[in-house]
């Protein structure tokens, strides 16, 4: 097969090997270039780092593996140690495992790329709606609202995420009022916006439109942008839950989070040139996070029945992942120079409309759900929060987005949630 023919990339060519046919239909894990370069590069530095059998101890501690690859590790050191290899099979014990993991993530990546499920649910009636903006309406006008403000690099629908898994319609089930504040794809005026605009227009007109006092609860992101509201229209907020939100940005290690902000003078022409940092960008600094997961998770996702529940819900989650939204240029400044790397939050430096954003500022009733195995946003960072006056605690036995949406997410965070709402 002539690989030069036009809208046949390298990308296809590794893909088509891997012995899967079957048309690939998404385009994701997204930026796909980078996820493939990166067990070339993990290959390249593995051979480099191990010129002799003598070198296994620093390669083995400088690459984080499953309990199944170290174990792998110990059989191989063990053979070393014995005399049962010479050094030329050391290394080539390295290449086949290493060649076993790239076809590994090129299979789980495949099908995922052809899994047939896809999310199924119709929005609910819109509420109401601004610019980009819409509130979606999960409940009865007779129940209690509960506003839900997820963050603005995301889709909305994480909380809405399928069929069996989504927090909203189980909240609508058991008596209250969803109100979900979909930020949608930002245009022209929302490419200019700067977070006050987001909570001192946006979202305070949008808590304007629902009558009487109410609960929010903030995802993420979206936690900092409630609690800022919260802050603003006290008279407005009855209670206030922060899921998963970042406060402190520093308070696990200040070297992670400053690299992420010195990436922002590289993408300023970018800004500059389309008014937002771009949905491949951001999913490239999330990979940053923890470059190693996201080929485990697709070796992972290979290894499943590809008809249970787990590979569908996998496959709705990151079709969710890549489905991205832009940020606008000002908040990609605000969020990656000043909450990244000067913490202006945890430092009580961030303003909005001109005045400080202070936790304490809020003395209502406070529900602070943090994730114990968070990789996105540190407990430590989150932690901080539960000094808030009327604060709850609640430590999820879960991770970042498995909180919200993944299959242990009714005991992880729903059922707490719903109890501590009607408390």
């Amino acid at each position: 097969m002539r690989l030069s023919r036009p809208g046949f990339s390298p990308v296809s060519a590794r893909l088509m090997a891997s012995g899967l046919s079957t048309p690939l239909a998404r385009r994701g894990p997204r930026p796909l270039a980078l996820h493939l370069m990166g067990s070339t590069i993990r290959a390249m530095a593995a051979m480099s780092q191990t010129p002799s059998p003598a070198a296994w101890p620093s390669w083995n501690a400088g690459w984080p593996r499953s309990k199944a690859g170290r174990a792998e590790a110990a059989r191989i050191a063990h053979a070393l140690s014995a005399g049962k290899a010479s050094h030329d099979a050391f290394r080539a014990a390295i290449w086949r495992r290493l060649l076993d993991q790239d076809r590994a993530l090129l299979a789980g990546i495949a099908a995922y790329r052809r899994h047939p499920h896809s999310r199924g649910l119709a929005d609910p009636p819109v509420f109401w709606r601004e610019g980009s903006a819409r509130l979606l309406d999960y409940g009865r006008a007779s129940d209690p609202p509960v506003l839900f403000i997820p963050s603005l690099v995301n889709r909305a629908h994480v909380l809405d995420l399928d069929e069996g898994a989504s927090m909203l319609r189980w909240l609508a089930g058991q008596g209250f009022r969803p109100l979900l504040l979909d930020w949608g794809w930002p245009g022209a005026a929302e490419r200019r916006f700067t977070l006050t605009d987001h909570i001192a227009g946006r979202l305070d007109r949008a808590l304007a439109a629902i009558p009487g006092p109410l609960a929010m609860v903030g995802y993420c992101m979206g936690g900092l942008l409630a609690l800022a509201a919260a802050v603003r229209r006290p008279e407005k907020i009855a209670a206030l839950a922060l899921l998963a939100t970042p406060w402190d940005f520093h308070a696990a290690g200040a070297a992670q989070p400053r690299g992420l902000a010195a990436c922002l003078p590289g993408f300023e022409p970018m800004l500059e040139a389309q008014g937002a940092l771009g949905v491949d960008a951001l999913q490239t600094l999330f990979a940053t996070l923890d470059p190693f997961a996201i080929a485990e998770k697709f070796r992972a996702f290979g290894r499943l029945d590809q008809n249970s529940a787990r590979a569908r819900r996998f496959v709705v989650l990151e079709d969710w992942l890549n489905d991205g939204v832009p940020l606008a240029a000002p908040v990609a400044r605000e969020t990656l120079g000043g909450w990244y790397g000067r913490n202006e939050p945890g430092r009580g430096e961030w303003l909005v409309a001109g005045l400080p954003v202070r936790p304490e500022g809020f003395s209502g009733r406070c529900f602070i759900a943090v994730p114990r195995r968070d990789r996105i946003v540190p407990p430590a960072s989150a932690l901080p929060l539960a000094a808030m006056p009327g604060a709850t605690l609640h430590m999820a036995a879960s991770g970042h987005i498995g909180m919200v949406a993944g299959e242990r997410a009714e005991a992880a965070l729903w059922r707490p949630l719903r109890d501590w709402l009607l408390g």
